[in-house]
C-alpha cells in the first residue's frame, strides 16, 4: 500500500510543473539530496522512446531511486573513508594526469608518426616479414547475391553469376538494383569465406576442400535464392596478400615507431626546459 502511495506521489511530481515568480519551472526539479538536484528533463533523457505511459513512469521511478541511492552511498562513503581521503585524492589526480598525458600522446603520434607511414614503408615491411602473415582463414574474391524466390528471370541470374564475364556482371548489377536483397561485389578485394557463408543457409564441413573443387554455389530455401561466385581464392596457411594485411602492418609500424618517437620527444622536451630555466635544480 505504501509503495502504491509513493508511486502515485511520484506520478504527481513527475507530471506537475509549477511556475515560479521568476518564470523558471520549479516543477522541473523532481528531488533534492542536500545540494544535488535531479530534474525531470534529465530523467526524461534516460527513458527510451516508445514506452507506454505506465512503463515510462516505472522506468522514471527506477532512475530517480537509483540516483538518490548512489548519492547517499557516495556521501556515506566520503564521510567514513577517514584517513584514506588524501590517498584517494592523490590517485584521482594521478589518473587525471595520466589520462590527459595519454590523450596528448595519441594526438602527437597521430600527427607525427601515423602521417609519415607511407605505402612504400608498409610494402617494404611486408616483403621483409612475409612469414609473419600466414592466413588462419580462407579468403575469396567474387560476388554474393541474395534474391527473393519469387524474383523474375531466375534462369538468367544462374547463367550470369556463373559466367563471371564483364557483360554478365553488368547484367547482375542492373538486375540487383530492382530485385536483390543483397548484392555484394568483391572481385576487387579479399574477403573472409566464413563471413560470406554466414549469410547462406548451408553448412560446409570442409571449406578448404570445397574451394579447391568449386567456384560457385547456389542454395535455396522457402524464401530466398543465394548465389556465390568465387573468382579467386587463397586457402588458410598461405601467405596473406598485402592488401588484406595492410591495416595490420600500419598499426605494427605505428607501435614500433611510437616508442622511439615518444622517447626522443621526452628527451628533447627535457633538454629545452632545462635550457630555458623551466626546470631548475636547486643547489645545496
Amino acid at each position: 500500500m505504501k509503495k502504491s502511495i509513493l508511486f502515485l506521489s511520484f506520478m504527481c511530481v513527475f507530471f506537475s510543473c509549477r511556475k515560479s515568480g521568476d518564470g523558471q519551472s520549479q516543477g522541473d526539479i523532481i528531488v533534492r539530496v542536500k545540494d544535488n538536484f535531479l530534474t525531470r528533463s534529465e530523467v526524461e533523457r534516460q527513458i527510451p522512446k516508445g514506452l507506454s505511459p505506465v512503463d515510462s513512469l516505472i522506468r522514471s521511478e527506477s532512475i530517480v531511486k537509483k540516483w538518490i541511492i548512489d548519492l547517499l552511498i557516495d556521501d556515506a562513503a566520503y564521510k567514513n573513508v577517514g584517513n584514506e581521503k588524501a590517498e584517494i585524492d592523490r590517485l584521482v589526480n594521478e589518473y587525471r594526469r595520466t589520462l590527459i598525458r595519454h590523450r596528448y600522446q595519441e594526438r602527437l603520434v597521430n600527427d607525427k608518426v601515423s602521417a609519415q607511414i607511407s605505402e612504400a614503408d608498409m610494402a617494404d615491411y611486408y616483403e621483409a616479414n612475409k612469414e609473419q602473415f600466414k592466413l588462419s582463414e580462407n579468403l575469396i574474391k567474387g560476388l554474393f547475391l541474395k534474391v527473393p524466390a519469387t524474383a523474375p528471370k531466375m534462369d538468367d541470374v544462374r547463367k550470369w553469376y556463373v559466367s563471371g564475364k564483364e557483360e554478365s556482371l553488368e547484367n547482375i548489377e542492373k538486375y540487383s538494383l530492382r530485385n536483390a536483397v543483397i548484392f555484394d561485389y568483391f572481385y576487387d578485394r579479399w574477403v573472409n569465406f566464413d563471413e560470406v557463408m554466414s549469410k547462406i543457409p548451408q553448412k560446409i564441413s570442409n571449406p578448404g576442400r570445397f574451394l579447391e573443387t568449386n567456384d560457385h554455389l547456389e542454395v535455396s530455401d522457402s524464401t530466398f535464392n543465394y548465389f556465390l561466385k568465387v573468382s579467386d581464392k587463397l586457402l588458410a596457411g598461405k601467405t596473406a596478400p598485402f592488401d588484406y594485411v595492410k591495416g595490420q602492418i600500419r598499426n605494427m609500424l605505428i607501435n614500433k615507431r611510437k616508442i622511439d618517437f615518444m622517447r626522443k620527444f621526452g628527451e628533447d622536451l627535457y633538454q629545452e626546459s632545462v635550457k630555458d630555466g623551466i626546470v631548475e635544480f636547486m643547489k645545496e
